[in-house]
């Protein structure tokens, strides 16, 4: 029997930077390919991970590199230094064929410690403009993967290739009437999927329920609102239906969805696009953010794909309006993402990690 091939999978501290490697994994071990992950100890990744009982999962420390002051400016750069350490011993005892790293901090060692093991490594950026995680990463990379074609300039002098973005094979396989089932919607009225990232939006979540009551009138609720984002008062509300995080659920509950209301990370924008949901996208604002999501909205709403609403725009009058106007409208954004010119993401970053073996 042949020996298994070897890679390491890297990225984390959103779920943004997970998701496009949940994609992969079943893929990878369908192909006989030994799997591990190097993420933090208490990050998400650990997590999202968890849930697949073949891949190995391992922890190195890793700092935030800050574009402020601050004073974890002086400590975190060792944090960073000594999981290059660590990330070096792990890929030297692992020796992979191969390393794809998803963004976030703690990929930043692990790139580095690849580069310096002469092992090959992918990244993958899945903004319209690069996150400074990547653009360090992408001095030590082999070669760099985007999920905006517009993107590949913006690596000059780099071995730079759209592929688009790996999307999870099972949220193409949702079942709208399995989704209605887990939300207990009973009526048969057109649904709403709020989506405010594996962190929630309180301001999101704070804008859908001043409108509870004239949405319901319309409309049934599924409500993804992040950590400690459950109302107590509205649990049991008829056609409302509010959770955390969805995992293993979600594929059905945006099978459902008639629209979806979300923040602009990039991995959601493009499932939205793949399954042709009309979305409204409320992007994190810059005073909170470096604008990636800005961008990214920006750019869906000038292909068609999406309509945008600013946050410094956001109240409880100008989110229903541009709810009912999105819904009004559906049939004009279906129609532009039908003709989307998809990158294929899961595909082609598959075939590229079968060509570095």
């Amino acid at each position: 029997m042949a020996e298994a091939k070897r890679i390491v999978l890297t990225g984390g501290g959103t779920a943004g930077h997970v998701t496009p490697n949940l994609a992969l994994v079943p893929l990878l071990l369908k192909d006989n390919w030994e799997i591990h992950y190097i993420g933090t100890k208490d990050g998400i990744e650990r997590d999202l991970i968890s849930r697949f009982e073949y891949v190995r999962y391992h922890t190195i420390k890793s700092g935030k590199l800050r574009r402020y002051a601050d004073i974890k400016n002086i400590t975190d750069p060792l944090k960073v230094m000594f999981g290059i350490a660590q990330a070096f011993y792990l890929i030297s005892k692992i020796r992979p064929e191969v390393i794809f790293s998803k963004g976030g901090f703690v990929s930043v060692p692990v790139c580095i410690a690849g580069y310096l093991a002469r092992v090959p490594v992918i990244i993958h950026e899945s903004d319209l403009t690069p996150g400074l995680a990547n653009r360090i990463a992408s001095k030590f990379a082999t070669k760099i993967c985007t999920s905006f074609a517009e993107t590949v300039p913006m690596f000059k002098g780099r071995d730079c290739v759209y592929t688009g973005t790996p999307i999870r094979n099972e949220l193409l396989k949702g079942d709208a009437q399995k989704g209605r089932s887990f939300c207990g919607f009973k009526k048969d009225k057109p649904v709403i999927l709020v989506v405010g990232g594996s962190l929630g939006a309180q301001a999101i979540n704070i804008g859908v329920r001043q409108n509870i009551s004239k949405l319901l009138k319309t409309f049934d609720i599924a409500h993804i609102c992040g950590k400690n984002g459950i109302d107590a008062k509205l649990e049991g509300v008829e056609g409302y239906a509010q959770f955390e995080y969805l995992n293993d659920e979600m594929a059905h509950v945006l099978a459902m969805a008639d629209l979806v209301v979300s923040r602009a990370g990039s991995n959601s924008i493009h499932e939205f696009l793949e399954l042709k949901k009309p979305n409204l996208l409320i992007p994190l604002p810059e005073s909170a953010s470096r604008g990636d999501q800005v961008l990214n909205a920006a750019n869906f709403e000038k292909k068609g794909y999406s309509k945008v609403l600013r946050q410094q725009d956001l109240n409880a009058d100008t989110l229903y309006i541009a709810i009912i106007e999105l819904y009004d409208q559906r049939s004009k954004f279906i129609l532009a993402m039908e003709v989307a010119q998809k990158g294929q993401g899961t595909q082609k970053v598959l075939e590229l990690l079968m060509t570095q073996k």
